[in-house]
C-alpha cells in the first residue's frame, strides 16, 4: 500500500511537471502553431454535419484566438482610424473582428471530401517574421497554396497574416474593406458591420 501511495505521488509529480513546462517536451515553433491550427481544422471538417455552424464556431474560437494574434489584425486593419479610437472602441473593435473572424472559419470549412493540409516549408519574411508555406490538396482538383505570416510576439509565435495562393494578403483586402466603412461610418460604423456579417454567418 505505501509502494502505491508513493508511485501515484511519483506520477503526480511527473504530470504536473509535464503540463508546467511543455516546452520541454517539444518546441512550439512557427510551424508547430500552423500545423495545430491545420489539425483543429480536420476535425471540424470530418465532423462538419454534427456539429452544425454553431458546433464549428464553439470549436474553432479558442483554436483561433491561440493560433493567430486577432488583436493585431484587427490594429492593422483599422489603419489610422486605430490611434483615434478610444479603448472601449478597440476593444470592442477587436471583439467584432474575432467574430467574423472565426464565423468566416466556421463557415468555410463545412464539409470534407479528402482534403489534406500540407506543409511545404518555411522561410524567412519581413520584419522578422517567418513564411510556413502549406497548400489544401483535395482530391481531383489544383492544390490551392497558404502560406501563413508568423511572428514570435512576447516569446510566443503567432500567425498575423495569410496568403492565398501564396501571394493575395488576406490582411490587405480586409483593410482595403474596412477602409470604405470607416472613412463613411467611422470606428462605431466599421464594428455593427463586423458584427451583423458575423451574426449572419454563424445563424445561417
Amino acid at each position: 500500500m505505501l509502494r502505491r501511495r508513493v508511485l501515484t505521488r511519483l506520477v503526480l509529480v511527473f504530470l504536473i511537471s509535464f503540463a508546467v513546462y511543455p516546452a520541454a517536451a517539444k518546441e512550439i515553433t512557427a510551424r508547430t502553431i500552423v500545423e495545430r491550427f491545420h489539425g483543429s481544422l480536420m476535425v471540424v471538417m470530418k465532423n462538419a454535419r454534427p456539429l452544425g455552424i454553431k458546433g464549428r464556431y464553439d470549436h474553432l474560437a479558442p483554436e483561433i484566438e491561440q493560433a493567430f494574434h486577432l488583436p493585431l489584425m484587427t490594429q492593422v486593419t483599422a489603419g489610422s482610424f486605430w490611434r483615434k479610437a478610444t479603448d472601449i472602441q478597440r476593444k470592442q473593435l477587436i471583439k467584432a473582428f474575432s467574430h467574423l473572424s472565426i464565423g468566416t472559419y466556421a463557415a468555410q470549412f463545412k464539409d470534407y471530401s479528402g482534403q489534406v493540409f500540407e506543409t511545404v516549408g518555411e522561410r524567412s519574411g519581413p520584419q522578422k517574421t517567418t513564411l510556413v508555406q502549406t497548400r489544401i490538396v483535395s482530391p481531383g482538383i489544383k492544390p490551392v497554396g497558404l502560406t501563413y505570416v508568423t511572428k514570435k510576439i512576447k516569446g510566443q509565435w503567432r500567425i498575423v497574416d495569410v496568403l492565398l495562393d501564396d501571394d493575395i494578403s488576406q490582411l490587405a483586402i480586409r483593410r482595403s474593406e474596412y477602409r470604405q466603412v470607416l472613412k463613411r461610418s467611422g470606428v462605431n460604423g466599421l464594428i455593427g458591420t463586423l458584427t451583423r456579417k458575423a451574426d449572419a454567418l454563424v445563424t445561417n
